[in-house]
């Protein structure tokens, strides 16, 4: 009988916990992205519906940088989204998921993950060509 050995990683069911809260950790920040980008991308229709308001001031060229730095971090919270989707599968698969945490219950991270990554690429279409 060998007492000294470590029992095995993909048996200790905090190890799927912690993959699970890194998964949505990861989540929420690319989430987060997405959501500032956007804010950031309407900020510069918000400057220029003040502009036209203000009947005093004199016009100012913009030059639209808003709408870009806003689609660049909406495309960066969809690259985190997708990125950590493939990463947590390829954990999950390493530790050969055992019952009672089946295959069904971490695929929901991870569809929740790439949906988010869909509507952001749909968000960032949106605000380029049909936004103005």
């Amino acid at each position: 009988m060998n007492e000294n050995r470590k029992p095995d990683a993909s048996d200790d069911p905090r190890v799927r916990y912690a993959i699970e809260r890194t998964l949505l950790a990861w989540v929420r920040t690319g989430l987060s992205l997405m959501g500032l980008g956007f804010v950031v991308a309407r900020f510069g229709l918000f400057l220029h519906e003040i502009e036209t308001v203000r009947q005093d001031a004199m016009p100012t060229v913009s030059t639209g940088l808003s709408l870009w730095i806003g689609v660049a971090l909406i495309l960066l919270g969809v690259t985190v989204n997708l990125l950590v989707a493939a990463e947590h599968l390829r954990l999950m698969r390493q530790i050969q998921s055992l019952p009672p945490y089946s295959v069904r219950s971490w695929l929901l991270g991870v569809g929740v993950s790439l949906v988010l990554g869909v509507l952001g690429i749909a968000m960032a279409v949106y605000l380029v060509f049909l936004g103005h």
